[in-house]
């Protein structure tokens, strides 16, 4: 047996740990890890955005229904200002909209999109809805209810 060292462990190389495996780049499991939550915040920021587009979708599809059934001006005058109304409450809360009235809540309404009843076809629409003799100026209280629910709070 010639050539064999008895003391061969000592010609081996030291012992030595691999290097900690790096940060980056990031594991496939935590790839999707990071779209399923990037995918639940997009989720519950939509969510929570969905009832206000509805209410206002909602809103909007009644006004349409007035524009095409009420005939008689006092009907359709009451019924802008009663869905106006509810929509603001829906809104804007009950302690800001509620205690409005007069020039005060078309002040409020014009102040919120509804421009159109900032002047005398607001008082108007005030006037005819709470069984006042006013002149009808159906297409200004029209507009000014559209830009009123369909302004983006």
């Amino acid at each position: 047996m010639g050539g064999l060292n008895s003391d061969w462990l000592t010609q081996l190389a030291p012992a030595h740990a691999p290097a900690p495996p790096g940060w980056w780049p990031l594991a496939p499991g935590w790839w999707g890890l990071a779209l399923l939550l990037g995918l639940i915040v997009a989720a519950v920021a939509w969510w929570a955005r969905r009832p206000a587009g509805c209410l206002r979708r909602t809103a909007l599809r009644e006004l349409g229904r007035l524009e095409t059934g009420a005939n008689d001006d006092a009907h359709l005058a009451g019924e802008l200002e009663h869905l106006m109304r509810r929509y603001a409450v829906a809104v804007y809360g009950r302690e800001t909209a509620a205690q409005l009235s007069g020039s005060a809540w078309l002040a409020f309404v014009a102040g919120h999109g509804g421009k159109e009843l900032a002047g005398e076809a607001g008082r108007s629409l005030l006037r005819a809805a709470y069984g006042g003799a006013a002149p009808a100026d159906r297409a200004q209280w029209l507009k000014g209810a559209r830009g009123f629910l369909g302004a983006r709070r």
